[in-house]
Parts: structure tokens; sequence; C-alpha cells
């Protein structure tokens, strides 16, 4: 995690005060299990949470003590200890280092995954404003790049909606898959812990037991959980070079908002560039590049290796927080993006009428002509236009073949744009569930 890209409250969750606040609780509350089951005093389980509760646990000394032993979770287990005295001793009683390295890693993805959902929220919401503010806004849709035929820029940013009302529903079903506790032992046979004490640490924790966890928690449902996130990525850069080619000089018909005192180069003071966009481009590559290693974590030696563990210390915050970061971003892009109706009707027109040559096609064909002889007349009037400019509809009017088949009125009826904008209230009643 770099400042620049994080939001305070994902820095939050991965600070290593956060850290080893979790990894205390996963303690105490399998001495509170403990206890119960009478493996360990009562007294002493209260004691663990009275004095680790109040205890200020100093991360530059469990730093210290990790330089001598060379292992994390005794670094601060021997650090606990110095806050909990002789009750220490009934701290992490057959548990092994994975036991609280796994379920700590899943409640902080569980917790990245509340304020993803979040940030998915606020970016859904500006699209289904922005959404219904453009609904009946005509425009011209592209394929290829190239002008094909009418849409509304409502349609446009409907679809992105869908597009990430999917995203938050694989988001919710990778935060459930990967909310699993494993408090199971070494080799993860519960040879000395009993199953009741993981239980109780998952439901404390807002986890579920991991059914078989070798030690360590299965890596496929971390692959899962990354490479979603991976998926939402994709997602943004979708839409964020949308709004890229949308805001070139040729085409302006929306841009990113640009406020008092901005700069758009050092060099040009004419520049608006979509700094914001390009931004949310790049970070989408790399959401999409700490997938890789995750899905790489989920081929492990037999019950467990910690060939896996250097890779999630970085891809766990890095991912969680870029992506977090992402979706506030493009959020506040949608909600103050710049729309340009007139230059989208500019653009609309600016070949001619051809966007309308389907429509004669099918109606030369509907009128008794064979479809490879009205697709020759249509294109050859088109491409009259494509090379000279001109009135699609006058050169079709002249055409000898196709004046012969339709009628000036016909034709003329075949270039209303209301034709292509007559579902629009169908496909917003199937995204928004109203129109």
């Amino acid at each position: 995690m770099i400042p620049r890209y994080t939001r305070p409250e994902m820095a939050k969750i991965w600070e290593p005060e956060t850290r080893f606040r979790i990894w205390f609780e996963i303690e105490a509350h399998a001495a509170t299990a403990m206890a119960d089951l009478g493996l360990i005093p009562v007294a002493a389980a209260k004691l663990i949470w009275e004095k680790g509760s109040k205890a200020k646990l100093d991360v530059a000394r469990i730093d210290e003590i990790e330089r001598v032993t060379k292992h994390d979770v005794i670094a601060f287990l021997t650090h606990l200890a110095e806050h909990v005295g002789a009750e220490a001793r009934f701290v992490h009683l057959g548990l092994t280092s994975s036991d609280v390295l796994d379920t700590c890693f899943n409640v902080q993805l569980v917790r990245a995954a509340d304020l993803l959902s979040a940030g998915l929220d606020r970016l859904l919401a500006a699209l289904k404003k922005r959404a219904f503010e453009h609904k009946s806004t005509v425009t011209i849709g592209r394929s290829h790049g190239i002008h094909a035929e009418p849409t509304t820029f409502g349609i446009k940013l409907a679809q992105a909606y869908a597009e990430f009302a999917r995203a938050k529903l694989r988001l919710a079903r990778a935060r459930a898959e990967v909310g699993t506790c494993a408090i199971s032992g070494a080799v993860g046979t519960f040879a000395n812990i009993d199953p009741r004490v993981e239980e109780h640490v998952a439901k404390a924790m807002g986890l579920t037991p991991e059914p078989v966890s070798t030690q360590i928690i299965p890596r496929d449902r971390h692959a899962m959980y990354f490479a979603t996130l991976g998926v939402i990525a994709s997602s943004i850069e979708r839409l964020a070079i949308e709004i890229r080619h949308l805001q070139r000089t040729e085409v302006l018909e929306a841009e990113e908002f640009f406020s008092e005192g901005q700069k758009g180069s050092s060099a040009m003071p004419h520049k608006r560039n979509p700094v914001l966009t390009e931004n949310l481009t790049g970070l989408a590559r790399m959401v999409r590049a700490y997938a890789l290693p995750a899905m790489e974590n989920v081929a492990l030696w037999h019950e467990r290796d910690i060939s896996h563990s250097s890779a999630e210390r970085m891809i766990g915050p890095d991912a969680t927080a870029t992506l977090d970061f992402a979706l506030n971003r493009l959020a506040g892009v949608v909600e103050k993006l710049v729309v340009y109706p007139d230059n989208m009707r500019k653009n609309l027109d600016r070949l001619g009428g051809l966007v309308h040559s389907q429509r004669v096609l099918l109606a030369l064909t509907q009128a008794g002509v064979s479809r490879e002889d009205a697709y020759t007349w249509v294109q050859r009037n088109a491409m009259t236009v494509w090379r000279a400019g001109g009135d699609f509809l006058t050169l079709l009017k002249t055409d000898k073949d196709v004046s012969k088949t339709l009628s000036d009125k016909e034709l003329e009826a075949l270039f209303d744009l209301g034709y292509h904008t007559k579902h629009v209230d169908t496909i917003f009643r199937r995204v928004f569930g109203e129109a």
C-alpha cells in the first residue's frame, strides 16, 4: 500500500496494531472456549481477557523480539505474556501459528470486502442517478470505435450499473467463501485442541469453521477472492476507458469535471486531460496482477508450507486498498461527470444519416428485395457519403433501384431516431426495476 492510493478506512484494517489486536482476540476467544470446556481455569481465561484488552500492544517491541526469535507469532505471544503474566501459559494451548495467522487474514479480508461493498454501493448510486438523468439523451453507439446506431447515454450508464451490480453479488460470494476460521492445531487434526474451540472462535469472530484446514485454510478460497477483485477492476477499467474515449477532443461528448485552479499540463495551459480515468486504468492493471500470485498460492506442499505467506503480506493490503481507492475515485468521476448532449447530437449527425442504414436494408428486404441486392443498393450509397460526404437520405431518394421500391415518405420514416429508443423503458425496468 502506498498512501497516494490508500483510503484511511482500508489502511486501518491492515495496520500492524489491528493485526495484533485480532491475534489477541483469537487467542482470548480460544481461551474462553477452553475454560468453558474445563480445559483451563475460568479465572485464567478472564485474566487473559482483562489484561490483554487493556494492554497496548507495542509493535516496536514485537518487532524487537522477532529479530531474535525469527518468528512473528512467537514474538507476539512473548510480548503478550509480558502483559498477562503467569496465566500466559494458557494462551495458544494446542494452537499452531497458522490457526492465528489464517483466521486473522480472513477476518481482515472480510472487513475489506465490507468496505469494497460500500464503495460499490456509492458507485451504483451515482450510476443510477446519472442514468435516469440521461435516459433519453440520444447519442451514437459505436462498434469497433466506429459509428453504429443510435442509443442513449442513459443506456450506456445502465449497462455499467448492471455490470457493477453483478460485481457486488460476486464480492458477496467471495466474502462468504473466504470467511472461514481454522483452530485445528498442527496438520489440522485437532489432536491437541477440541474442535469445539474452533466453533466458538469462529462464531465470535464472525466466521464459519473450515471443514478441513490441514493446518492452513485452503488457498482456493483466497484465489477466488482476489480473482473477484480482479474482475471488478476490469469493470472499472471498462467504464474508465469509455469515459476517456468520450473525452477525446474530436468526440467531447463527456468529460471529467475540471475544477477551479486545476492544471492539465505543465507545458500547455489549454489541456484538460482525463487524468482520473487514466489513473483508474493503471490501478485496474495492478489489482488484476495481484490475482495471479493468489492462484499460484493454491498449490502448497502436503499439509502446509509458507510459500504463500510472503505473497499474501503484499497482495492482501495492496489489492484491497487499490480497489477500494479505485471504486471511490470512479464514483466521484461519475457523480461529477460533465455531459454534452449537443455534442452527442452533432456527432450523431456527422455521417449524414448513415446510422440508419440497417433500417433501410430491412425495409427493402421486407418489400421483396433479396438481402444481397438490398445490401448492395444501400452500401453503394453509404460509401458515397463516406467518401464525399452528403446526405444519405437524399442519395437514397435518387437511387433508381431504391426509389422504385420505397417511396420518399417511406424512406423518411426510416430516419426517425425514436425508433432506436422505443425500448429504453424496457431496458431500465430490467436493470433498475423501474423506468
